[in-house]
């Protein structure tokens, strides 16, 4: 390159995300970052850049997104509160394990530490929930640095990484030349597996009697979802899952006996406290699936096929840690494991799903009571889409009946906030999910509350026109905390109780198609109506108001206590 085609480093950094294969980017624009807005203006016909309406917004949709397209979700942003904005998005990223890269403009460096106009030390404030980050202060490392960030957050166990550039380095020209990362010096994103630790989680397998798996996340983060299909299917073995696992397995599989943790089904908590051995897949011991510690499967043997090695015995001594990426692992475990059946203990698992069917499930799903309910809302879906919709739930009593009940035929189209719990997720991650995968059905079911928390970002799908079916279950209160009051504080609803606009008229005033809806006679028929639409469709469900989630697991207690009502 000579002299004369020297490019400024805001150019650099669009040329560094065409090389990375990115073509989407969500942001939001100030003056920070202008030169590098500016410079993806000449780009439109390589980059699309979708303007949300708040960078939270912006964060959860490159989440969306990255969970359904298995892709890096890229974000950018300016500086001061346009950074700090972006902080609860790279924190629910980082908790799940999600892919992002996260471009920040800054204060020219001469302003660093100056408390200048919107300057703020986001490298600080960002590097307990970043998987990595990096201020730049000359154009000459963009390049380097850029393709660190993206090798970073796409290998091993992916996560969030933010890069800080200041406007003078966007400004400042350059020699261009990019190469991708292939690997960094002292970090090691794929750990050595041990043949000796595959050989004994072997002879633990083929002796156990009452086996039990729990898979996570890390299955379809592997892309091993078939590899562990025919795992389960050679040792017949039941597996459970937790909340971000959802959908790695087709709901319908007979192997498949449903959810652990503080909402999940009676069986596998149950029985969670009776195996012999459990086998935990890609998950990592949330306190949410294990409940109280000192009770969780103490009598069985553990073995824990994990990528991550800071959590294995992070949460849960276990007997036999098998490291790595499990699409390589699992099947030298099975290909040595003898074929098995255990008929019996499966059958234990069917008799409390039968208890739990008769006592909690078929009034959520069935309900002869007048009131409408969140399980025979999503029932509807199911029926409606064939389980074959991306659905995609925001935290709270809807979110927990949403994994409880919906049913899924194929992988990457369960899409939640798990480890953060982050309200206002759902709206913006189901616009991401949509251009993620836009040939599959999107649909968002959001809590009243949950739903007012990014509630502009009707804006961005309505500018983008992306067909995002949006279901909001309103009854009228923050359901999860009122729950928990009318449990455990004797019913005192403190500051639960919420005082709702006409989410109709709201959707309208966006310019996209709503209905509400209040009466059952009228539920399948709106549904159908919804999901038949071409373009964006807002339907308001009016649930009853006080409903609770069983099963539940109250804090603190065993998995075994488990209560039905």
């Amino acid at each position: 390159m000579n002299k004369s085609d020297k490019i400024s480093g805001a150019e650099a950094v669009i040329r560094c995300l065409i090389e990375e294969d990115v073509n989407l980017i969500y942001g939001y624009p100030g003056g920070a970052i202008m030169p590098i807005y500016d410079e993806l203006y000449k780009f439109q016909d390589k980059l699309n850049h979708v303007l949300t309406r708040h960078e939270q917004g912006a964060t959860h949709a490159a989440q969306g997104y990255a969970r359904v397209s298995g892709k890096v979700g890229v974000v950018t942003a300016t500086s001061g509160p346009g950074a700090t904005n972006l902080v609860t998005g790279i924190a629910d990223a980082q908790i799940d394990s999600t892919p992002m890269v996260c471009i920040t403009g800054q204060v020219a460096s001469h302003l660093l530490g100056s408390d200048a106009f919107q300057e703020t030390d986001i490298i600080g404030i960002s590097t307990p929930v970043t998987k990595w980050n990096c201020q730049i202060t000359k154009a000459v490392d963009i390049p380097k640095i850029i393709a660190k960030a993206f090798y970073i957050a796409k290998s091993g166990r992916p996560g969030p990484v933010l890069i800080d550039i200041t406007k003078d380095a966007q400004f400042e020209m350059m020699n261009f030349k990019y190469e991708k990362c292939k690997s960094i010096r002292s970090y090691k994103p794929m750990p050595d597996y041990s043949l000796k630790d595959i050989n004994s989680a072997v002879s633990l397998i083929n002796s156990a009697k009452k086996p039990l798996i729990v898979w996570g996340q890390g299955v379809i983060l592997g892309n091993a979802e078939n590899e562990f299909k025919e795992f389960i299917e050679k040792t017949g073995i039941p597996a459970a899952w937790t909340i971000l696992g959802l959908s790695a397995l087709p709901t319908e599989h007979p192997l498949n006996v449903g959810m652990v943790g503080m909402h999940g089904n009676y069986g596998p908590n149950v029985l969670t406290n009776q195996c012999d051995l459990l086998i935990a897949i890609g998950m990592r011991f949330d306190d949410r699936v294990t409940g109280n510690l000192e009770t969780y499967a103490k009598q069985a043997k553990i073995i824990h096929l994990e990528i991550d090695p800071a959590e294995v015995n992070k949460n849960v001594d276990v007997d036999i840690a098998v490291l790595g990426n499990v699409k390589k692992t699992l099947p030298l475990i099975t290909k040595n494991v003898t074929k098995n059946s255990h008929k019996d203990w499966l059958s234990k698992f069917q008799s409390y799903y039968k208890v739990e069917y008769e006592k909690v499930i078929k009034d959520d799903i069935h309900p002869s009571k007048h009131g409408l309910t969140m399980g025979e809302v999503v029932r509807e879906i199911n029926e409606a889409s064939n389980g074959n919709a991306i659905i995609v739930t925001d935290v709270g009593q809807h979110q927990m009946v949403a994994c409880r009940y919906a049913s899924f035929k194929q992988s990457k189209s369960n899409v939640t906030s798990g480890g953060l719990g982050t309200m206002g997720f759902a709206l913006p991650a189901a616009l991401g999910a949509k251009m993620g995968a836009p040939k599959r059905e999107v649909v968002a079911i959001i809590g009243d509350g949950g739903y007012q928390m990014t509630i502009q970002e009707l804006g961005t799908i309505f500018q983008t026109g992306s067909a995002v079916k949006i279901v909001v279950l309103n009854n009228e209160y923050l359901g999860m905390v009122r729950q928990w009051q009318q449990m455990f504080f004797e019913k005192r609803y403190a500051s639960t109780e919420m005082i709702n606009p006409d989410f109709v008229a709201i959707a309208k005033g966006y310019y996209i198609d709503a209905k509400k809806v209040d009466k059952r006679k009228e539920l399948k028929s709106s549904v159908k109506k919804m999901l038949n639409s071409k373009k964006p469709y807002f339907l308001e469900v009016k649930v009853e108001k006080e409903a609770n989630v069983f099963p539940m697991i109250p804090s603190g207690a065993s998995v075994s206590d488990v209560r039905l009502e």
